[in-house]
């Protein structure tokens, strides 16, 4: 009986985990994009107008913000006033750096279309004879591989369970190794902490 039990509630478990997760996660966006309706004034606010809360109108003032900012950088004025305040975010030093990284990646992710992960591979990482699942999101800079005496490659490293925060590795190419293995599956795999295996690593 004990181990029926056990079974059953393992069972729930494994049934209920990952929806709670998502609906955790689904309610903390929501809930985060609500906050931004703060910027609205009191008297112009949804809640006062309504006099009550509607759940996820930060969804559609996000959406709307987003759109009306696409058209905004479609015009001559909006593309003016967008320049200008580039301007004075390149005038402060710590901004100017985090703006500058941030512009450079929805570039390359939304205006050139192109993936930020090339391909997956195995790096030896935090100590030789130690291996983990990285991702090449480019070619270094020639000014550091040239330092290391040859071409080097831009790694990144995520931690797991948690693939969004990780660790930008430069990596010579001949240290690297290519895994038959597409980014999903990697990402899968890292975000299950290896319980989940793709299918090319089930031998």
């Amino acid at each position: 009986m004990r181990k029926k039990i056990r079974q059953v509630f393992i069972a729930g478990l494994a049934a209920t985990i990952p929806i709670g997760l998502s609906l955790y996660v689904l309610f903390f966006l929501i809930a985060l994009m609500d906050n931004l309706l703060g910027v609205i004034p009191n008297r112009f606010h949804p809640d006062t107008l309504l006099q009550f809360h509607i759940p996820g109108l930060g969804v559609i003032f996000v959406i709307l913000l987003i759109f009306v900012a696409g058209l905004m950088m479609k015009s001559y004025i909006g593309n003016r006033i967008v320049n200008y305040g580039e301007a004075i975010f390149h005038k402060i030093p710590v901004i100017r750096s985090i703006y500058d990284g941030a512009k450079q990646v929805v570039d390359r992710m939304f205006v050139n279309k192109s993936r930020s992960f090339k391909k997956v591979v195995l790096v030896e990482f935090p100590r030789p004879g130690a291996y983990t699942v990285g991702f090449v999101t480019g070619p270094a800079h020639d000014r550091i591989w040239r330092q290391v005496g040859s071409p080097c490659t831009n790694v990144f490293v995520p931690t797991t369970p948690n693939p969004t925060s990780g660790y930008l590795l430069v990596i010579p190419e001949r240290d690297l190794i290519e895994l038959n293995m597409t980014v999903e599956e990697a990402l899968t795999y890292v975000i299950s902490c290896g319980i989940v295996q793709p299918q090319v690593l089930k031998i």
